[in-house]
């Protein structure tokens, strides 16, 4: 899908994302690993120590913690993913100096840079207001700046302003652990360090980036469950036939952060929308319907008591979980690489687009 798509101009493209996706009952994180894992792979929970500074003239406040103790789902969201790239050749005790990593931000595509005719804009925009340097806002939230005009065209570029930025980073691998083994409904619960929770908060691209900021969340993911279809597609769950509803897997130490507080979260994010029926904010239809997917009977026993606080109007359901689908590459922290912090503990307002 390119960026055009979803701008005032209206500009076909046979582009479209492309990407594989897993059920986390075959699963997401990892289920069956040996109790002793020195090397990195991927689904193991790995704990770095790392100093990342910046290179060259990218100095802007960092949207993820690039300094001290860090630990994370390899492969499973958090941080930067030059990052678990790097952390996925380590075996406990490497370390790595200076290492140049992708800041997040992606290095500059050209498939976010469009020249446009001045005459198929009609009443759009006014074509003789434009300059170079002006910012414009598309439809879908993302900006372009104009680059280049000439008498017949103009060009922009979507590209974040500081792709191709980079850190230098020092990491040290301290640790790796099992991942969590429960990524279906077992009432007894496992044995397992970390533990997994579900939930569904409407569009899952802000859901997500609010339990990233939550320390003791080690990885996010999001995707599609509580439907009938295999392997569905997020057109095919849009279109509300599938029975999917759009969905956040949280992975999350409970030395750290507790199902409870987890689970309050997600019902602060909800707001008022906990008393709408199949819909939150402007979103609606089943496919934003929204739910606690307990993996446990100690969950479910948390979940309905603080749904049961919010008195009997509430339409937050409450039940065992089902197959999770990952989403596509391209909504995995999405708002992350839009630009919107995911640092622990950040409290900036998220906005439900990039």
């Amino acid at each position: 899908m390119h960026f055009l798509s979803a701008l005032f101009i209206f500009i076909p493209c046979n582009v479209a994302f492309m990407a594989s996706r897993t059920s986390l009952h075959a699963p997401l994180l990892s289920e069956t690993r040996t109790s002793t894992v020195i090397k990195a792979e991927h689904g193991s929970i790995v704990t770095i120590e790392c100093e990342m500074n910046p290179e060259g003239d990218f100095v802007p406040e960092s949207l993820i913690d690039t300094d001290g103790v860090l630990t994370f789902v390899l492969g499973g969201g958090n941080y930067l993913p030059g990052l678990h790239d790097l952390v996925e050749s380590m075996e406990v005790g490497d370390k790595v100096d200076n290492v140049s990593l992708d800041a997040g931000w992606g290095s500059v595509s050209p498939n976010l840079v469009a020249t446009v005719k001045k005459a198929d804009m009609g009443d759009q925009i006014d074509v003789n207001q434009l300059k170079v340097g002006v910012e414009l806002h598309l439809v879908n939230g993302m900006k372009a700046v104009v680059t280049e005009i000439t008498d017949e065209t103009f060009t922009i570029d979507a590209n974040p302003p500081l792709a191709g930025a980079s850190y230098s980073a020092t990491v040290e691998l301290l640790n790796v652990e099992d991942g969590p083994d429960q990524m279906k409904y077992i009432p007894e619960g496992t044995k397992s360090t970390y533990k997994v929770a579900t939930f569904a908060l409407g569009c899952f691209w802000g859901g997500e980036l609010e339990f990233m900021r939550v320390k003791g969340v080690v990885g996010t993911k999001v995707g599609y469950t509580q439907g009938g279809k295999e392997e569905p597609t997020y057109k095919e769950v849009c279109s509300g036939t599938t029975g999917h509803t759009e969905a956040i897997v949280v992975t999350f130490d409970p030395r750290v952060t507790s199902y409870r507080q987890l689970v309050t979260v997600a019902m602060d994010r909800l707001g008022e929308s906990k008393y709408l029926l199949n819909q939150v904010g402007n979103d609606r239809g089943t496919q934003y319907r929204h739910g606690i997917y307990y993996h446990d009977d100690h969950q479910k026993e948390i979940a309905e008591e603080i749904i049961t606080s919010f008195g009997s109007d509430v339409k937050t359901e409450v039940l065992p979980t089902k197959v999770f689908w990952d989403a596509e590459d391209y909504h995995m922290q999405y708002l992350l690489k839009g630009g919107q912090s995911a640092r622990k503990g950040a409290t900036e307002m998220i906005r439900c687009y990039g």
